[in-house]
């Protein structure tokens, strides 16, 4: 029985597909034992994790900033996977470390640039919209 209506909010808008990294041994491992790509703001490490969810850690070192600074680029990385999480392929544990140069981009750059190490991973999956084949023209 649920006690209040926030809490019953709360479990409608949890994402049953996603979980998260919380403990450092086990960034370690993924860092250890998984593949990383990097690209100018953002380095992923991705580790097939053997279940059907994924599970998304993310890093944000002090040399990128002050507290500000980092926390807002943790909210923006994680509002990337949360908005496009259902692009990408479920199995894996991904650690997204944010770079120095990640600091002052906004949402699109982000966005953009988680998207495109999963699809350097092969992670991504791919939609009509991302297809090399030109849509044919009915008219």
């Amino acid at each position: 029985m649920l006690n209040s209506r926030s809490e019953e909010n709360r479990i409608i808008k949890r994402d049953k597909n996603v979980g998260k990294i919380k403990n450092s041994s086990h960034y370690s491992f993924v860092y250890k034992n998984g593949k990383s790509l990097a690209n100018r703001t953002l380095v992923m490490y991705i580790l097939k994790n053997d279940t059907d969810i994924n599970r998304i850690g993310i890093s944000v070192s002090k040399k990128v900033g002050n507290s500000v600074v980092r926390h807002r680029l943790m909210r923006l990385i994680r509002e990337s996977y949360r908005l496009n999480g259902n692009q990408l392929k479920t199995g894996y544990d991904i650690v997204v470390v944010a770079r120095a140069n990640a600091k002052g981009k906004d949402y699109s750059d982000i966005s953009r640039d988680f998207l495109h190490l999963a699809g350097l991973h092969g992670i991504k999956l791919q939609n009509e919209e991302d297809s090399d084949v030109p849509d044919k023209d009915i008219s």
